[in-house]
């Protein structure tokens, strides 16, 4: 018998204006917000004020934004004293003359030291630099951090693995729809003589967020000689 071949629910008809394929029954009922964003790039599509490609491109861009951002920055701060001035001083356009433009948001770059260490929450969403940091891990956008972060933040961060003597000031700053945060921090001992480019690996995600510390170059040695 021959076999009538096709095409389920004339897919090519569900192809928007911008060229993205969707479906209101695609896994599970499309959300207000969702319904919102479709909308919205639908008429920016037909009016011509952008086009598929376009839309495109900046979602790749979005997408390529990553940790290794925000550790370049680091990494400048700790060897370049100028640098590291201008980003203390205003981030948003310290940052912005590396290339990272984080828009109409303001950043502020936060240092930890011997006797303070930062955290940063969003604790009604998930607020982040994402033009640093890249996308923002669950346990970021997670209830249980964004609420015991506020309370417990010594607590939060024994769970990272991380502990402080008691007279260390623990910090945590809020970040807003219009604000974000950057935690710089301390530069680990043994690499004063590092050159900025190889600085760059020991500066993790966790360590701009406040819940890590940079990578010391002993650590990555005994992790290299464990068989």
């Amino acid at each position: 018998m021959p076999h009538d071949h096709h095409e389920p629910e004339d897919i090519h008809n569900n192809l928007s204006p911008s060229g993205h394929p969707y479906r209101t029954d695609d896994d599970t009922p499309l959300s207000y917000w969702q319904v919102m964003e479709i909308s919205v790039r639908e008429l920016l599509a037909e009016k011509g004020i952008t086009t598929a490609r376009e839309i495109t491109a900046q979602i790749d861009k979005m997408d390529a934004r990553s940790p290794i951002n925000g550790a370049q920055v680091v990494a400048r701060a700790w060897c370049d004293p100028q640098f590291y001035a201008a980003l203390m001083n205003d981030a948003s356009t310290a940052t912005r003359d590396m290339g990272f433009d984080i828009g109409a948001l303001k950043l502020i770059a936060v240092e930890n030291t011997d006797d303070v260490h930062n955290m940063i929450v969003c604790t009604l969403c998930s607020c982040y630099p994402r033009n640093l940091l890249g996308l923002p891990p669950d346990w970021y956008k997670s209830r249980a951090y964004r609420s015991r972060t506020v309370r417990e933040p010594r607590s939060v961060l024994a769970e990272f693995g991380v502990t402080f003597p008691s007279s260390t000031q623990i910090r945590v700053h809020d970040s807003t729809a219009d604000m974000r945060y950057i935690v710089i921090p301390k530069r680990p001992i043994g690499t004063e003589n590092m050159l900025q480019n190889d600085l760059v690996g020991l500066v993790t995600r966790d360590s701009m967020i406040g819940t890590g510390l940079a990578i010391t170059p002993s650590t990555i040695i005994e992790e290299r000689q464990t068989p």
